[in-house]
């Protein structure tokens, strides 16, 4: 990993949940590797009145938490050194006028701790604050990159819809150009997913196989084995949709489904997605219900403990119909997909914690062992599991030792964990260094944002113009609602299930 150039990463909402969790070890864990600069510093920004001390004590804590590494005397004095490099101030973000006292103390920092006018903003804040600080920073200068580098770390959700993304993108542009917005999805971080390119445009025997002609379907899962928990007020407003799918999920589908790009860079690989997303079939209003199921977890019981139902968890209306589940169909309409359906689901309250994507293979066109006729409807499968456990497996039929031919799927399999002496960065860790680097790679481009929310928008308008569509109870602990496995094109197919139902069967996970 490269080492970045002098600069000051800002962090409005610094006395919040995220930066206490996440972002700042995250930088400590990059700071212990050696791969920040010399004079680098975090400039904490809230509302919250702290002294430097008080939010150094703070990140002190959440470093001793979080951090990838176990805290021993050497780390404990790496943490010292690098608390030094952590400045807090407190202001009012909503007021244009406090922005002058920010801005004398950030230059007074640059001056002292010679970041060269490089300044990285991240905005750990309400979606509120995502039109209003890029606003205020610009009107002080702050979005100027005439002395060196001003880049700007926007967090999801980008918009509520189609409406408000297209809202959000052209404030951001009117402060900030596009190569200075950073729109961070932590799934791209994730060394799984950037290894899907390699995997693909790097093996000889994986991409001539990557289309219509030999792939029957491509199936993506991002399962969860947590409920909402405290979080219900804020999950009735999301609901799984706009959670996972719009970004997580299709950005995914981009990945996978993408042309080889001209060259790995940020622009050919993010024109390559953006291509994908544009060129899904739109579903029609009146036709979600036959393309997209949706279900909301009941009371059940699991591992012999009983759990809450959605409609009980705190904050949520006791007659709510959002969605904690989403499976869904869809077509890619070009020439290298054309035909293939492509399968998403995402729930809250499943089996296991695990996202991967599977590609199905399909079977031989003359079957010499039709007498066995389970492995001909078990088809060859390439597994990328992005987390937990992150690796490949691959599922393909081998004969069974002694007489006649007798064949069973066998696994072969790769995970990340047996490079022993190899280490792999977080996601917040290796995309916050990236935006240090200026790669956009692995961030969200504008356009691609638009085309999520477009494709997602006949669903939005479904779900909201029709009352009476369905919302599928499935109890906690289980794979979803049943009627999910309609979805699956084909005799005897359905969603791979790397784990079996908690509610009834125990707990048996594969790759």
């Amino acid at each position: 990993m490269k080492t970045p150039k002098n600069h000051i990463l800002v962090i409005f909402g610094a006395s919040g949940d995220l930066t206490y969790r996440k972002l700042v070890p995250a930088v400590f864990d990059l700071y212990e590797k050696k791969f920040l600069p010399n004079n680098f510093a975090i400039l904490g920004l809230g509302r919250t009145e702290l002294s430097d001390n008080q939010f150094r004590d703070k990140m002190k804590e959440g470093i001793e938490k979080f951090a990838l590494k176990k805290i021993d005397e050497h780390l404990k004095v790496k943490i010292s050194d690098f608390l030094d490099k952590l400045f807090y101030y407190a202001f009012n973000t909503d007021e244009e006028r406090e922005y002058a006292g920010f801005k004398d103390k950030l230059l007074g920092l640059d001056k002292d701790l010679g970041t060269n006018n490089n300044f990285i903003f991240y905005l750990a804040t309400p979606p509120s604050m995502y039109t209003t600080i890029p606003c205020h920073l610009a009107k002080y200068g702050l979005n100027s990159e005439d002395e060196g580098f001003s880049r700007l770390i926007v967090e999801k959700p980008f918009g509520y819809d189609l409406e408000t993304a297209k809202t959000l993108n052209d404030s951001l542009f009117r402060n900030f150009r596009e190569k200075q917005i950073y729109r961070i999805d932590h799934y791209l971080g994730k060394e799984t997913v950037q290894n899907l390119l390699v995997t693909r445009f790097s093996n000889a025997i994986f991409e001539p196989l990557w289309n219509r002609n030999y792939v029957s379907h491509v199936e993506i899962t991002s399962a969860e084995s947590i409920g909402v928990g405290s979080r219900g007020g804020y999950y009735e407003g999301s609901g799984a949709l706009r959670d996972m799918v719009q970004n997580h999920l299709l950005l995914l589908a981009g990945l996978t489904a993408m042309e080889p790009p001209a060259l790995i860079d940020s622009n050919s690989i993010r024109n390559e997605i953006v291509k994908v997303l544009q060129s899904i079939r739109p579903i029609k209003e009146e036709e979600v219900d036959k393309y997209v199921i949706r279900g909301q977890y009941i009371a059940s019981s699991v591992k012999g403990e009983k759990v809450k139902g959605y409609r009980e968890e705190q904050g949520v209306d006791p007659e709510s119909r959002t969605e904690t589940y989403v499976a869904m169909k869809f077509f890619i309409d070009n020439m290298r997909w054309g035909g293939v359906p492509f399968y998403i689901r995402t729930g809250k309250m499943l089996p296991t914690r695990v996202t991967e994507v599977v590609i199905h293979f399909k079977p031989t066109p003359h079957h010499l062992f039709l007498s066995h006729a389970a492995i001909t409807q078990q088809q060859n499968q390439l597994v990328i599991r992005i987390q937990p456990d992150e690796g490949l497996l691959l599922k393909f039929g081998m004969k069974v030792p002694g007489s006649g031919f007798n064949v069973q799927n066998v696994n072969m399999d790769f995970h990340y964990t047996d490079l022993a002496d190899v280490y792999l960065p977080s996601a917040y860790e290796r995309l916050l260094h990236d935006c240090m680097l200026g790669d956009s790679t692995l961030y969200s481009r504008g356009d691609a944002v638009e085309a999520a929310w477009k494709f997602v928008k006949p669903i939005q308008d479904a779900w909201a113009n029709n009352k009476g569509s369905k919302v599928h109870g499935y109890p906690a602990g289980s794979w979803g609602p049943d009627i999910a496995d309609e979805l699956i094109e084909g005799s005897d197919l359905t969603w791979r299930y790397p784990c079996k139902n908690l509610a009834n069967d125990g707990n048996y996970c594969e790759l």
